[in-house]
This record gives structure tokens, sequence and C-alpha cells, in this order.
């Protein structure tokens, strides 16, 4: 069980402080279960959930120590670009990326799909929709879980990496 105060990975939403902890006094529900009560790092918002819901991923962020080997390891992390044609069969492939809330399994989806991008501008094309649409997606997961443990804004990430791996930034 999490504690108040605590900074959880909540589902597709990303990173989110646990507000606090009780019933909710609501016509209908079991006034004996908890709930999270979330709000999100990055959206102006607050989620309610029952703290013992099994159907909705929720797992501590990773630490800074976590976060500064996994950016160190994204020189050697090899991507794996996967070319399709059937639109939901690409979608289906970068969900089950997103799906596993695994910051490597994001700098792997990330860096396939950057790879896209430079190759399709090489013969001066644009990447695709649905590759644009989960590249920002798996962005705004994996760099909002490391600004949120580095204590930085989540537009200095790129940069952070960059000077810390000794390289240009990715984009």
């Amino acid at each position: 069980m999490f504690k108040i105060g605590d900074l959880i990975v909540y589902g597709g939403t990303g990173v989110c402080r646990v507000a606090d902890i009780r019933a909710q006094d609501i016509p209908g529900l079991d006034r004996n279960r908890l709930y999270y009560i979330l709000r999100p790092l990055y959206q102006d918002c607050t989620i309610s959930i029952p703290a013992d819901n099994p159907k909705v991923f929720m797992r501590p962020v990773i630490s800074r120590a976590e976060a500064e080997a996994l950016i160190d390891q994204i020189p050697s992390i090899q991507s794996e670009t996967f070319n399709s044609h059937v639109t939901r069969e690409l979608a289906d492939y970068y969900e089950a990326g997103l799906k596993s809330h695994d910051c490597a399994d994001l700098v792997k989806l990330t860096k396939s799909i950057y790879a896209k991008r430079r190759k399709a501008q090489a013969c001066n094309k644009k990447l695709g929709a649905i590759d644009e649409r989960y590249m920002k997606r798996a962005e705004e997961m994996l760099f909002g879980e490391l600004a949120a443990v580095l204590e930085i804004p989540r537009e200095q990430v790129v940069d952070y990496i960059a000077r810390r791996i000794g390289d240009a930034p990715a984009n």
C-alpha cells in the first residue's frame, strides 16, 4: 500500500502524487473501502481509485539512482524498429510497449521511433501519425517520471540526458 505523499506511476496517466487515502462517502460505495486520491503531476485533475484495484497499473516511481543508471545505459539500449502498413498492428505494437510501464521499454520505443523519423527525413518524408502519437505518449511517460525523480522540469529532461551521456539532444 502506498502512503500519502508517495509518487507513483498510475496507468497511462503517468506520475501522480498520493494526496490522500480515505474511504469515500458516496452513496452506493462501500464506506469501508479505501481509495487513493491521486493528483497527476502533469495534468490538472484529481483521481480517486480504490486502493485494492487490481485492474489499473500502479507502481512506485523509480529511484534517482535507477533513473541515472537508465540514462547512462541509453546509448547501449538497442532499439527495434517495427514497420507495418497495417495501422492496427503498428498501434498494438506501440501500445504493448507503453503498457509494460517499464522505463527501459519506453527508451527502446522512443529510440526506435526516433530512428524511423531519421530514416523518413533522409528520404524527405514525414513520420506517420501513429508513430508521432505513440512517440509523444512514450516521451510524456518517460520524461515525466525522470523529471519527477530527478527533480527537474519535464522540459529539461532531454538536455539533462544529453549532458549526462555527452551527446546532442535526440530530436
